[in-house]
């Protein structure tokens, strides 16, 4: 699969590795809501952005992709903001961390709560299943983690990567970003990731760890428009 897949890397993926995961079909897809709200379509065709509406029925999606978000006339943006991907380029040398860990379904809890405290992203009861996840617990409690989310052929997205406040500025997410690297590269796999443009700590970091910008990137929370607002907009 070439780079091109990453420009709807939801789609892709829930087209390929993470099939498994998805809900739809063969125009639109979603991660069922125990995984995750990313959502994709496969264009940008009428019936794809029907197929993309009627998955919207039980609360919002989030859309990402480097082309323009395209809605129909059931869906409206509550609220968007403008991304970067980046993909690895080269493999910088880290010394490896001893502390880091392998978590599982058990450190799940822990990872949701780790999650909801940072927000690194949407991170539900289910996303860890999505590929590997490593942490750094200090006295049994989980204080930093990072992984993998979004898989295509060829690719593997880095994601979850977030710190506990109390535990910032001691470069766990260098060395868990690395972690996380050498492990995709060690399958075979180019990693990539994605942040919010304004993010430019996070960005200066994957930059120092080799990574370098593909493209812009659009992303957007959408959901179904009430038969009460869709009169008002007529």
């Amino acid at each position: 699969m070439t780079a091109r897949a990453l420009d709807r890397p939801v789609w892709s993926s829930l087209a390929t590795r993470h099939a498994r995961f998805a809900i739809g079909g063969d125009r639109a897809r979603r991660f069922a809501p125990d995984v995750g709200p990313l959502a994709g379509t496969r264009d940008d065709e009428p019936d794809s952005l029907a197929a993309l509406a009627e998955l919207a029925v039980d609360g919002a999606l989030l859309l990402l992709q480097a082309d323009a978000i395209r809605l129909p006339p059931s869906l409206s943006a509550t609220s968007s903001a403008a991304g970067v991907q980046l993909v690895l380029d080269t493999l910088v040398d880290v010394e490896p961390d001893p502390r880091i860990v392998r978590l599982g379904a058990e450190d799940a809890p822990a990872m949701v709560a780790l999650a909801e405290l940072t927000k690194p992203g949407p991170f539900a009861p289910r996303t860890h299943e999505l590929g590997e996840f490593c942490g750094v617990k200090e006295g049994g409690r989980l204080i930093a983690m990072a992984g993998e989310r979004l898989s295509q052929p060829g690719f593997i997205e880095v994601s979850g990567v977030c710190t506990h406040p109390d535990a910032r500025g001691r470069g766990l997410a260098r060395s868990l970003s690395a972690h996380v690297v050498r492990g995709i590269v060690s399958r075979g796999a180019t990693p990539y990731l994605h942040a919010y443009a304004t993010n430019t700590v996070a960005i200066q970091l994957y930059e120092a760890l080799g990574f370098r910008l593909r493209c812009a990137m659009h992303v957007a929370v959408v959901a179904r428009v009430t038969a009460r607002a869709m009169t008002l907009q007529g």
